[in-house]
This record gives C-alpha cells, sequence and structure tokens, in this order.
C-alpha cells in the first residue's frame, strides 16, 4: 500500500492508527537500506524523502502549520514501528519530531521564521546546557559552544542549541536557542559502534546573537502553559514536561530495535536444526525459556513507556502539572525500559551463536545500536534511578530544568 502524499496538504488529517500504519510500512524498505545507511552515517535521501511524505517528523507539530499535532502516545508508537526497521531511522524521527514540538513554545515569531517558508524545515538540537555558553546582550544572547551528538544536524536547515546564561561565572538563565544553518558550522565526526546512521554529528557556534523571541527558557518548559508559545497553541500535549518525559521517545526506539531481534531470532528457529544433532532448536528448553524472557522484557517495556504516555497526556489534558518525584519516576522508567530493552537483545543474540558475528545477520546491527542507543544518559538507569529514590525516601532532588 502506498501511503498518501500530504507533503503539500498538511497532515492535519491523518490519524495515530494512520500515523502508525504508514510507519509500519516503511520497515522493510529501512531494513533493506540499514546497510547502505551505516556505510554512509546518514539516513539515505529515499528514506528522508520517504518520511516527509509520510509526515513522521511533524507527529507533534501543530495543526496550524500542517503538523498532525497528536498526542503523546503517537510520540512512543511511530518510533517504536519504525525501529523494527531501523533504529538510527527511528531515533533520527524521534529527535527531529520532539523538536517541531518544542518549537511550538516558542515565540510565535520564531515559529514564522522558520515554519512560514517551509512547514516541513527539520530541526536538529544540542541538548546538554554545559556544552553551550550565553551572555545576555541588547535584544537576545551572545551564544558559543561545542555540542556532540546532534542527531540528524546533516539534514536539518535549523539548530536548537542549549546555553547556560551567565553574568561572569553566575549562571543566571537556562536557553535553548534557535539558529539556521547559516551560523554554526557541522563537524562530520560521527564514527561510532553503533547508530551509525544517525549522523549525531557535532555543532561549533562561536559568538552568535540569538534574539531573545529564538531563545527559549527552559524554566518555562518544565509543564503548564507558561511558555511563550501558549498563546496560540492551546493543546495540553504541548503542556507536557519536556525533561521528564522526553526520554519516552528515544526508549521507544530501543523497544522497536529489541522487537526487530525477536522477529529475526523467531525467524531463525522455526526451521533451524543443530549441526550436530539434526534437533530442532524450538524443541530445545533453552531457546525456548531465552525466547520467552526476552519477549516479555520487551513487552514489558513496551507497556511502561505507553502507560507513562498515556497517564502524562491525561494529566496534562486535567491541567495537571506532575511534582519532581512523579516526574522522576517517568524518567527512571524510561531507562528501565531502555535497559530491559539491552537485555532482551542480548539473550536474542546468544540464541544466533556463531550466525551473530556476521554483518550480513541483521542481529549483528541490532546488538550494537541496542548497546549504543543505551549509553544516552536519559537511558542510563544508573543515573536516572537514584533521584526518584532519594526523594522517595524523604530527600530532596533540586534539579533547575525539571
Amino acid at each position: 500500500m502506498n501511503a498518501p502524499d500530504h507533503s503539500h496538504t498538511g497532515f492535519a488529517n491523518v490519524s495515530h492508527d494512520e500515523a502508525v500504519c504508514q510507519a509500519r510500512e516503511r520497515v522493510p524498505a529501512l531494513r533493506e537500506r540499514a546497510a547502505q545507511a551505516e556505510t554512509a552515517r546518514v539516513m539515505p535521501p529515499e528514506t528522508v524523502a520517504d518520511l516527509q511524505r509520510i509526515g513522521a517528523f511533524r507527529i507533534l507539530q501543530p495543526q496550524r502549520w500542517g503538523g498532525m499535532e497528536h498526542d503523546w502516545i503517537t510520540y512512543i508508537d511511530v518510533p517504536m514501528e519504525l525501529a523494527r526497521g531501523c533504529a538510527s531511522t527511528s531515533w533520527t524521527v524521534v529527535n527531529l519530531s520532539i523538536h517541531n514540538w518544542m518549537l511550538a513554545l516558542y515565540d510565535e515569531r520564531a515559529q514564522a521564521d522558520v515554519w512560514d517558508k517551509d512547514p516541513a524545515a527539520l530541526i536538529a538540537a544540542g541538548i546538554a546546557y554545559p556544552q553551550g555558553r550565553a551572555r545576555k546582550a541588547d535584544g537576545g544572547f551572545v551564544i558559543s559552544g561545542r555540542w556532540n551528538f546532534s542527531s540528524g544536524v546533516n539534514i536539518s536547515e535549523w539548530c536548537m542549541l542549549a546555553v547556560t546564561v551567565r553574568d561572569g561565572e553566575k549562571v543566571i538563565d537556562y536557553r535553548m536557542c534557535l539558529l539556521d544553518k547559516s551560523h554554526y558550522e557541522v563537524v562530520d565526526d560521527w564514527h561510532t559502534l553503533g547508530m551509525r546512521s544517525t549522523g549525531s554529528m557535532t555543532v561549533i557556534v562561536k559568538d552568535v546573537f540569538v534574539p531573545e523571541y529564538r531563545a527559549l527558557c527552559a524554566y518555562d518548559i518544565r509543564g503548564g502553559a507558561t511558555f511563550p508559545g501558549a498563546r496560540i497553541n492551546k493543546r495540553p500535549v504541548y503542556c507536557l514536561s519536556l525533561n521528564a518525559l522526553g526520554g519516552h521517545g528515544i526508549a521507544a526506539t530501543a523497544v522497536g530495535n529489541a522487537m526487530a531481534a525477536l522477529e529475526h531470532t523467531l525467524a531463525l528457529v522455526r526451521e533451524r536444526s543443530t549441526n550436530y544433532t539434526g534437533l530442532k532448536m524450538r524443541e530445545q528448553q533453552i531457546v525456548q525459556h531465552r525466547v520467552a524472557t526476552a519477549a516479555v522484557k520487551i513487552e514489558s517495556a513496551r507497556l511502561m513507556l505507553r502507560t507513562d504516555a498515556i497517564d502524562a497526556q491525561a494529566q496534562a489534558d486535567k491541567n495537571v502539572i506532575p511534582d519532581t518525584q512523579e516526574k522522576l519516576r517517568f524518567k527512571r522508567n524510561a531507562a528501565y525500559a531502555a535497559g530491559l530493552c539491552t537485555e532482551a537483545v542480548d539473550i536474542l543474540h546468544t540464541i544466533a551463536g556463531a550466525t551473530g558475528i556476521y554483518q550480513s545477520y541483521p542481529l549483528e546491527r541490532i546488538f550494537r545500536d541496542a548497546h549504543a542507543l543505551g549509553a544516552h544518559i536519559s537511558l542510563n538507569y544508573d543515573v536516572q534511578a537514584p533521584p526518584w529514590a532519594l526523594m522517595a525516601l524523604g530527600g530532596e532532588v533540586v534539579s533547575p530544568t525539571l
């Protein structure tokens, strides 16, 4: 089935189920292109065109700009499907789609700067505030910095760069600054173990002025309708807390990647016999146990992420802003879910035996991608779990961006 081309007419009428179905239909092509994409270390142009045609980057973009403006659950379900074909593609879609959501929070002048010219424009980001430095200037900020891991920056026309604003050495603010590609340098340094085709290169800026309306304050994206764009973008989905829930999209990539590992393993095991005894692999209890264990880990992770998305959206619909401990619970859950998926992939990789070391076998790439994506700080359980536990035990957690 060929997806209808909405790229020039907008995607406001595309339902959640249609968006998920169209993502699912891309899986065979993504699997076919995965090796080519890894060699290029960027998303292939034909894949970018496919994703633009179905609006995959625009699932959270406001309808007034031609986007789907879906609830948070779509941010889980669409990447999960795409990751069954290629984790790098899913990861890039997660990042670029959440940046469309973020742009909806900016002053409407910033939205117009990007979307008046091209509603399908792609926006990358550098999200680590300590990597950027800013000082106040008349009407805005002057920023400098070096941000690594900017996924999809090679195909993007814009970039959102996080900066710590200082007065001397005193920290006075945190901003996410929107720049067009003429104002930053992209360094092609993306040579990695896994997630190779995300093009997550480094961005460098030196003494660039950013007007204040293009510098979103981190305090305004912690949940609720305090953000500048609230005047025109009133849907509750834009009132969710970015820091608390942004990691769920990349965790959904981990789930889809693990789902692919399970699918390939089932296909391998159904008909394969061992070389020594001729015994069908499926008759071996240890194989059954490992497949079942991996499957339940994947399903648990999937359910955890979807439940969080549904619960958080329900809170936003009721104009409820979660407290810090609830936000930390969301962050804990995303990291735990991703960890379950890495464990599942590892279990399934052992079943492949020597076959699993060949680059021609899909689990080799899936295994590398699972460990590469799991290294993201948002998915590091050792980092994300203790703050929740500290608060649960009566301690205090202070985070200005949470």
